[in-house]
């Protein structure tokens, strides 16, 4: 998971998924209570090369600000053997095992939620 400025601050939530950084920016960053509910905006896939990156991504460039990795791990899709799947379907249950951030999640698309573009 990594905070980086796009257009506010927001935290980049990543899974490798099918070869590429799937990818969601959450607003208002991770929680560890799951009786709270956080947005999670999914955005364009990157590529692996950005699964370490540190920086800082300069003005009027996608992405613009300083990025920093917050967290490291690794997941476990439940209920599927294709996380690819699911996550174009609309709703991936996996469980993160991370430094920081660890436990049971899912991340559903909503009524309005929209596809990045290149998505099935």
């Amino acid at each position: 998971m990594q905070p980086a400025s796009c257009r506010a601050l927001h935290y980049d939530f990543r899974l490798e998924i099918d070869g590429v950084l799937v990818s969601w920016a959450v607003p208002k960053g991770p929680t560890l209570d799951p009786a709270v509910k956080r947005g999670a905006f999914h955005v364009e896939d990157h590529p692996l090369d950005y699964f370490d990156f540190e920086g800082t991504i300069p003005r009027g460039q996608y992405g613009a600000g300083d990025v920093i990795v917050w967290d490291w791990g690794r997941f476990r899709a439940e209920a599927t053997d294709d996380p690819g799947r699911a996550v174009r379907d609309g709703e991936l249950k996996f469980e993160l095992f991370g430094e920081k951030l660890r436990g049971r999640f899912t991340i559903v698309r909503t009524r309005g939620g929209r596809r990045p573009a290149g998505r099935e």
